[in-house]
């Protein structure tokens, strides 16, 4: 039987920074989460084709607090590796980004299971961002890094550092030296140990459109590095048509049979725009070593392959379309401490209402029956405990206490996944009684704090039940289309087809009203917003509450629907 081609992206929507690792038979990689919490998602694979997340590790605020970071800072570039019968995780928690500067700390975790649990974190430096873990064959450990350069005149990307870790001290020891000097935009980057050879493999020419994925290699640990003569091995920067933009920080693994796959960022632009509202995903390539020992993508071009041939004995692991699923069960941790900040995990995390994250277009109902959110369900910074949000106080409805303002980087009660198709559907059934115009709740699609859709229940000055659309566009806040309703049970629906937005309601579900006219998704996205630059657009629930009072809003399901899978 001849093989499936596993389709490009495998990791749908904002899902960057790949970092990926097998263990055994089984294929982990984890991306960055930047404001959103908890912090690094970890999918999980026996096939390469089909994932599945399985564990958010920085779950609770002793191991992660962004309240106040920027939009688009927090955690960069999760590494993730194997050693000692342990996964070891080091992260960056970008603190500031007021450039020059970039204030961060890279820290680590590990833990016996990729469920976990995961250790108290270790601080381990604050020169620069994306540090990755190397287990050098004689058992020693060594962090590398970029080096952020802030002085005027400088190379701001400083080059690449290395420092030995030692566990038994818990922390970084002895000389830092500078392994890569500073030559471009290289950051991103993965040390490597073949055939007696280190390979460092970095990311370069800035996370954009110049994006690639270049390998280096020397003889010695401490180099000096020589580049591959050819240039970047993976990049689509010179073919500016090319379905997969942006292409580059890379990871590579090898199959139990000797076979060699690259993971890598890309994102997919809406053409007539330019913008990337599903922000930058993880995509796979095939790669075999030239005689000369260079890594070289098997379809013979340097540009991301749309589809790749899977490993040659998975062929029978490949699954049918998944269709719907459903949220039956706990998808975090069950010995969650809050809703959205789950204790240390000692079970599996699976979640038994995700889709898989190729193939046909999937749909996801969320009854909210589980003792716990989805683990497709994200917060902005911050975990929300029972002052924000519960599963129980309504059994079979996801209650959210009215919070700050949607421009709040503190503390805001909202809830939302990530979109991963150019056009799917949203619904939800709201319960909501505002008496006040700074009481709202609703259906939001957004990008950041300054940059959302909103479908929103209120009130006018008279204490009256209203549905408006509240908008943000860098900053510009506007509200339209009020529409008086009964203030009673209400559905709705957000309609997503490429560029254009559009909101609907329903007392019963079935028979749908349009409220206003279409909107320009493609703002949510990199390439439209002044503040954030890394992440994609997010569809969800919120209820802010401006007066104090807590304000509670009910949701009895959340329906995610995508019409079509690749767009």
């Amino acid at each position: 039987m001849e093989a499936t081609p596993i389709q490009n992206p495998v990791l749908r929507g904002f899902n960057p920074d790949p970092s990926a690792i097998r263990r055994g038979e089984d294929y982990y990689v984890v991306t960055s989460t930047f404001e959103w919490f908890p912090g690094v998602m970890i999918h999980h694979s026996r096939n390469l084709a089909d994932w599945e997340p399985v564990s958010r590790p920085l779950d609770s605020l002793p191991f992660l607090d962004l309240a106040g970071c920027a939009a688009s800072a927090g955690v960069w570039a999760p590494n993730l590796s194997w050693s000692d019968g342990s996964f070891w995780l080091v992260y960056t928690n970008v603190l500031s980004v007021q450039y020059p500067f970039k204030d961060v700390e890279n820290w680590l975790t590990t833990a016996p299971s990729i469920e976990g649990p995961w250790s108290q974190p270790v601080f381990l430096n604050a020169s620069g961002f994306d540090p990755a873990l190397f287990h050098d064959d004689d058992g020693r450990k060594w962090l590398v890094n970029m080096n952020w350069d802030y002085r005027p005149g400088t190379n701001r990307f400083g080059g690449i550092l290395i420092q030995e870790y030692r566990p038994d001290l818990r922390s970084l020891f002895g000389p830092v030296r500078t392994l890569h000097p500073p030559k471009g935009l290289r950051e991103g980057s993965n040390l490597y140990k073949k055939d007696g050879m280190y390979y460092l493999l970095v990311a370069e020419g800035g996370t954009g459109t110049e994006h690639a994925a270049l390998m280096s290699r020397s003889r010695s640990l401490f180099g000096p590095y020589e580049d591959d003569p050819s240039g970047p091995f993976l990049t689509s920067r010179f073919d500016p048509t090319w379905p997969l933009q942006k292409a580059g920080h890379a990871s590579i693994v090898e199959t139990t049979e000797g076979e060699w796959y690259v993971f890598h960022l890309a994102g997919r632009p809406i053409p007539s725009k330019g913008r990337y509202p599903l922000g930058r995903e993880t995509c796979i390539q095939k790669f075999d070593w030239s005689h000369d020992g260079w890594p070289r993508l098997s379809h013979g071009d340097i540009r991301p392959a749309l589809a790749v041939q899977p490993p040659k004995n998975m062929a029978e692991l490949m699954t049918p379309d998944a269709g719907i699923a459903r949220s039956s069960g706990p998808a975090s941790p069950t010995g969650s401490a809050s809703p959205t900040g789950s204790a240390r995990s000692t079970g599996s995390a699976r979640s038994t209402g995700s889709a898989r994250s190729t193939g046909s277009a999937r749909s996801v109902h969320d009854d909210f029956d589980a003792p716990a959110l989805s683990i497709h369900f994200n917060s902005l910074r911050v975990p929300l405990g029972p002052e924000s949000l519960s599963l129980t106080e309504r059994p079979g409805w996801l209650r959210l206490k009215g919070g700050e303002s949607l421009y709040s980087k503190r503390r805001q009660s909202l809830v939302a996944r990530r979109v991963q198709s150019f056009r799917f559907t949203a619904t939800t059934c709201a319960e909501f009684r505002s008496d006040h115009f700074k009481r709202t709740a609703g259906l939001i699609c957004l990008y950041d704090h300054e940059n959302f859709y909103y479908l929103a229940l209120g009130a006018d000055d008279a204490g009256n039940p209203r549905l408006r659309i509240v908008s943000s566009a860098n900053g510009d806040y506007r509200e339209s289309d009020e529409t008086p309703y009964d203030g009673g049970r209400i559905h709705l629906k957000a309609d997503v087809d490429w560029d254009r937005l559009s909101f609907s309601w329903s007392t019963d579900g079935a028979a749908w009203t349009r409220i206003g006219g279409d909107h320009d998704f493609s703002t949510l996205s990199d390439e439209y917003c002044r503040e954030g630059w890394f992440t994609g657009a997010m569809v969800g629930l919120c209820c802010q509450d401006l007066t104090g009072g807590r304000r509670h809003a009910d949701f009895d399901y959340f329906d995610y629907i995508e019409r079509e899978a690749a767009g």
